[in-house]
């Protein structure tokens, strides 16, 4: 076998992939091909590292030095620097927020605050090489559980640990997969969620582009558990990395004998096809999601029965999510002990968390259940860019609700997020600043629910709709006194009412603003201003006579004419004529045009 001195992993996810990562890579092989450095040092492509904000990255091995923000001619410096004389290229690493350089990663706060478990292979190993994933006690924990030969004694493992399902619900997992074992009838399925359609979520992609055969392992030991010999992955059609990389692992995994016939010669037959859907956000949810693979339109049906009992084809079926899947092989090596020794006392082990909005660091991230919001945003990532202040934290999506300041301290696992008012989701954490209209925040999502709604039931169909009427109402100026109680009354009656779990939580985001901001609804309706200065129609510009120069900037800018006055002389706002663009503002060079 070849050995390197050297290894450097380029992140490879979807989020370096469109930074330029490719390019990169090509370099770094260049340059190590000219100085004739390519039998000492290995180039190799991962999943997604994690940190968004900081690709193209690398690190370089074994020192564990990150690179991040790369071109290809700043990776020609690395080699010709690094990995050729041996000298960490400092204005290339992480630093501070007071320019600290920080080569080494374990010692960036991003990174050395989490506890990776669902992310553990992910941007360590090429997620095309089953022997890498191998390498890292791959398919270990399917051999046990296959030698062992005791589906029960896998359950058992599995509600030992405290699993519950990372895909919103939170339901045991353990109990979801003995149900589904007990269940009488044949064949039974096994089903992988990985539609995720929750905006700036991108945790269940992540898995699959980095680390695929974690997934189909822990189907493997699922199937074995609850008696299924057929799975599928149902994946969006947006990820088409992730089911590329997903194809290979599936192609290699047969190839190896980890799938297919007699894996492991001991008489068990499993396989693993994949399904690519639409796009629907409603087919996340799993009744939807089996009528899609069925071949029939992503609609949600009454519960009972349970997919457990009555799923795919009528057959029992087993459904997690990606996330929940990628904790099972650890928790089979491990123990189911010391996976509910990590968390909280009613949620156990980690969360995987997409980090996006007014934050210095987004990403991916890992963390203990039950951290502190405070810790998330200020320790992992870095708090709140250009000194603003942090104003709410949108978790769990369109079916989520809004953090606000004052419950920062608040433990992020499955019972206090109820008690909030919200849900953990799958793991989107949107952060936002000073500057942000929370009314603009709950008719974003609200209108998300009502674009991406099936349409089946009443409720969702026409209930979500209205509210956002009543929201486009309200950020127009046009808003009335009761539309405040008239959209909780709304939304209660279609969490109340509604088929499915979207349908029920999708209300969430607009009762969760107006219980913590319901002041910033009030001014909106009654002295029709936006707070925050966001919502366009409520906002008025004017120029400051005694800062304006009369330079004359503003007025060739406005590109409805709104702007009067003389050279050197102020000038004026005509506000009928005005369609607020903000144009204006950004060609004043003096600060002279508030809002």
């Amino acid at each position: 076998m070849q050995q390197y001195r050297a290894h450097v992993l380029v992140c490879g996810g979807t989020g370096c992939v469109s930074s330029g990562c490719h390019a990169v890579k090509e370099a770094l092989l260049e340059g190590l091909k000219t100085h004739d450095l390519a039998d000492e040092v290995l180039v190799v492509k991962t999943g997604c590292m994690g940190p968004c904000d900081m690709g193209p990255l690398i690190v370089v091995y074994p020192e564990g030095v990150l690179y991040r923000q790369l071109t290809p001619e700043s990776a020609l410096r690395i080699v010709e620097e690094h990995l050729l004389k041996g000298r960490v290229v400092e204005d290339l690493v992480y630093r501070t927020e007071n320019l600290k350089p920080v080569p080494v990663l374990e010692e960036i706060s991003f990174f050395s605050r989490q506890t990776r478990i669902a992310l553990r292979n992910t941007g360590l190993i090429d997620p095309e090489s089953i022997e890498e994933y191998i390498a890292r006690d791959g398919y270990l924990a399917l051999a046990r559980v296959l030698q062992q030969g005791d589906p029960e004694a896998v359950i058992a493992e599995v509600k030992k640990s405290g699993l519950r399902g990372r895909g919103g619900g939170g339901f045991p997992t353990g109990l979801k997969w003995e149900f589904t074992a007990r269940a009488p009838g044949q064949p039974k399925y096994l089903v992988c969620n990985a539609d995720e359609g929750d905006p700036g979520a991108f945790m269940d992609r992540s898995i699959l582009e980095g680390d695929p055969h974690s997934v189909l392992e822990a189907m493997a030991i699922a199937g074995f558990a609850v008696g299924a010999n057929q799975g599928y992955v149902y994946v969006r059609a947006e990820y088409p990395l992730a089911v590329q990389r997903l194809s290979v692992a599936i192609e290699q995994a047969r190839r190896y004998g980890t799938l297919g016939s007699n894996i492991f010669g001991t008489g068990f037959d499993f396989d693993v096809e994949i399904r690519v859907g639409a796009g629907a956000f409603v087919c996340g949810e799993e009744t939807a999601l089996l009528a899609s693979i069925e071949g029939k339109r992503g609609e949600p049906r009454p519960r009972p029965p349970f997919p457990a009992t009555e799923g795919l084809w009528g057959k029992p079926t087993l459904i997690n999510n990606v996330e929940t899947f990628a904790n099972i092989p650890p928790i089979i090596l491990g123990g189911g002990e010391s996976f509910a020794s990590i968390g909280a006392e009613k949620s156990k082990g980690t969360k995987v968390f997409a980090l996006a909005g007014k934050i210095r660091n987004t990403g991916l991230v890992e963390v203990p259940m039950g951290i502190t919001l405070r810790e998330i945003i200020y320790d992992i990532g870095g708090g709140i860019p250009d000194g603003k202040k942090f104003k709410a934290a949108q978790i769990g999506g369109p079916s989520g609700g809004c953090i606000p300041a004052p419950c920062l301290d608040v433990p992020v696992d499955y019972e206090s997020m109820a008690e909030l008012g919200t849900m953990m989701g799958s793991g989107g954490l949107v952060i936002m600043d000073e500057d942000t209209c929370m009314v603009d925040v709950a008719k974003f999502f609200i209108e998300f629910c009502k674009d991406e709604s099936c349409g089946k039931c009443a409720p969702c169909r026409i209930g979500v709709k209205r509210m956002l009427e009543t929201l486009e109402r309200i950020t127009t100026g046009e808003g009335r006194e009761g539309d405040l109680e008239l959209l909780e009354e709304l939304g209660q009656q279609i969490k109340d009412s509604a088929l499915c779990g979207l349908g029920q939580t999708a209300p969430n985001p607009v009762l969760s603003t107006i219980r913590y901001f319901r002041e910033e609804y009030e001014a909106h309706v009654r002295d029709k201003c936006c707070p925050a200065k966001v919502c366009k129609a409520l906002l008025e510009y004017r120029i400051l006579a005694d800062v304006c120069v009369g330079c004359g900037a503003c007025k060739k800018a406005c590109p409805v004419g709104a702007i009067m006055g003389e050279r050197r002389q102020p000038h004026e706002i005509n506000t009928a004529v005005c369609t607020r663009c903000g144009a204006c503002v950004e060609a004043c060079r003096f600060d002279a045009i508030v809002r």
